[in-house]
């Protein structure tokens, strides 16, 4: 992952943050002081503390004001027009690394800023790392946080993406696919459905059209005992481990109460 250091921030007085603190408070910001911290040390000017300020006072995702997001104790940089990684798929990466604590060959599909890629390479140590999306703005971002990881990000629709060669290789395919129905896309926080690209949210129907395609293709990209892992709803998790089931995976469904994660996993027999 590509790291650079946080500048010396514009002030650090009581006052500042107060100050910072109290227009984020004043903008509906439920974690105003936290929020101020952060955005006085990505700061390098006191006049870009205010444009930052004003821009999450807006509505922009805090994430993307200060241009990082923490993802498993990494500092994954993101753009405006790419998805900001949740907390909650920090419980795909640890699923996958109990799965397939040896794998030497990581795909991350629909990868957006490469955060699952990043965080499993930086788990696992040294290995093949792969990622890949459909739009060029994650491609870019992705191709930022892995480089560190000497991983390779291509271009393109899930499989057709990627090199040949990884057929029958892939040890962790990681898939953390749009799964929101597309019916309920209106229902998200405004800072998803307004800042983040509708692709990465809108799965369908039913919330499940590309995860079908990844999950009927996977058995031929694994590994024997490799896995496919992906991040789905409560409500659409019997789906998931049918479809699963049906391209020939055995399925697994794993529940964080904490982070209210659901990740279903399908492993390849070891028989190929």
């Amino acid at each position: 992952m590509s790291l650079t250091s946080s500048p010396s921030p514009p002030s650090t007085s009581p006052s500042c943050r107060a100050s910072v603190a109290a227009a984020l408070r004043a903008a509906g910001c439920v974690f105003a002081d936290d929020e101020a911290e952060l955005i006085l040390s990505a700061a390098r000017t006191p006049d870009e503390a205010a444009a930052m300020t004003a821009r999450r006072g807006a509505g922009l995702p805090l994430e993307l004001v200060i241009g990082w997001a923490e993802f498993r104790g990494l500092r994954i940089t993101v753009e405006p027009g790419v998805f900001v990684p949740r907390r909650r798929t920090e419980f795909l990466v640890e699923q996958a690394l109990a799965l397939a604590p040896d794998a030497s060959v990581v795909v991350d599909l629909c990868c957006g800023s490469g955060a699952v890629g990043a965080a499993l390479a930086a788990a696992l140590g040294p290995v093949e790392l792969h990622a890949a999306d459909i739009d060029p703005v994650a491609v870019e971002c992705a191709r930022r946080n892995i480089a560190g990881h000497g991983g390779r990000v291509h271009r393109g629709d899930l499989y057709e993406a990627l090199p040949g060669e990884l057929r029958g290789r892939v040890g962790i395919l990681a898939a953390n696919v749009p799964y929101v129905p597309t019916a309920e896309v209106g229902l998200l926080p405004a800072e998803a459905r307004e800042h983040e690209p509708l692709t990465a949210l809108d799965g369908g129907a039913d919330g499940l059209d590309v995860l079908r395609r990844v999950a009927s293709d996977a058995a031929a990209w694994l590994a024997p005992g490799g896995c496919l892992l992906t991040e789905t709803g409560e409500r659409q998790a019997p789906a998931v481990l049918d479809a699963f089931a049906r391209a020939g995976l055995t399925p697994r469904l794993a529940v964080s109460e904490e982070l209210y994660a659901h990740v279903v996993s399908g492993r390849k027999g070891a028989g190929g």
